[in-house]
């Protein structure tokens, strides 16, 4: 995203005195490159009780950061069993299915090195625990239980959130794991679309076969394998938008309007952000803010060269 878009960005949060919250559930590794543009003036939530692949926020990055160790449950508890595998990108509140997962090389990922008790806590309650009256960017990545979370939160704050990244699974790498297929079918109706999605993917082949095949073959090893055979699809990486019939069905205010904008720029939706402004205008009139999103979808589109966008992460 170039500088200019940036600061209208920027100058657009300031004028509205709009904090955006950001919601990362399996929160190993990095914040999502996407919200550095918003981060100064975002709050961001952190989940995720396997710490293994934590890494601390830079100061100042966020204008308020909580990591948050606990897990996160759709049903109240204390505390919940966590799958600690050997992957912890893998680690999940659910069980890995070893049967399905062994038609899959990468099934070793999956082993449970230790289960363990956690703390656990459901969205409702941290959210009155800290004060937070809503979430507007919902990122999950829980291994199995993304769909059922998003639906435990209170419905007046799932209503007014803007945008969803999701990974749901295409084949049962664990047992009763929300699906693509429910998680598409339940956000569709529920007034999102679908913006994005990358399609991951193991290559589907056992690992006893493999053993067997380098009894004969020893300059096959599982490099080579993972080199020359093509992955089979095992999970996909969605982005979901709100539809601005969705605003205006709820008669939201500005600010959700001019933050979704903001998403939508972000990924580089220009003409949806054409759409959502002709919408607005619809509702509020042409104002300073309605000329100033205009003009910056329409100077992204007519960009000579290059690309303003980003796949998700």
């Amino acid at each position: 995203m170039s500088k200019r878009v940036n600061d209208t960005i920027s100058h657009l949060l300031a004028q509205l005195d709009v904090r955006p919250v950001l919601l990362d559930i399996g929160a190993s590794g990095a914040p999502p490159r996407i919200w550095d543009a918003i981060a100064s003036r975002s709050i961001y939530v952190g989940f995720d009780p396997d710490s293994r692949e934590m890494r601390e926020i830079s100061n100042g990055h966020y204008h308020k950061a909580i990591i948050v160790n606990e897990a996160v449950v759709a049903a109240e508890a204390n505390e919940v069993s966590f799958y600690l595998t050997r992957s912890p990108f893998c680690s999940s509140t659910l069980p890995p299915d070893p049967e399905a997962l062994s038609d899959y090389l990468f099934s070793d990922l999956f082993a449970v090195e230790r289960q363990a008790k956690v703390r656990a806590t459901t969205f409702n309650s941290l959210f009155d625990r800290l004060g937070l009256a809503a979430v507007d960017w919902f990122k999950t990545d829980t291994q199995g239980t993304d769909l059922r979370l998003f639906n435990s939160l209170r419905p007046g704050i799932r209503d007014r959130v803007l945008a969803v990244d999701i990974e749901p699974g295409l084949i049962d790498a664990y047992i009763g794991e929300d699906l693509f297929v429910n998680v598409h079918e339940s956000l569709t109706k529920s007034g999102f679309w679908l913006s994005d999605m990358k399609v991951m993917g193991a290559v589907r082949m056992r690992r006893a076969t493999m053993d067997k095949l380098r009894l004969t073959h020893q300059d096959i090893d599982e490099r080579r394998i993972q080199k020359a055979v093509r992955p089979s699809p095992g999970w996909c990486e969605g982005r979901y938008l709100r539809t601005p019939d969705w605003l205006a069905q709820k008669q939201f205010e500005q600010r959700e309007y001019v933050l979704l904008w903001i998403f939508a720029m972000l990924d580089g939706q220009f003409g949806f952000a054409l759409d959502l402004t002709a919408v607005y205008e619809s509702v509020f009139g042409k104002n300073a803010i309605s000329a100033s999103m205009t003009s910056e979808a329409v100077r992204c589109i007519s960009q000579p060269h290059g690309r303003l966008w980003r796949t998700v992460e």
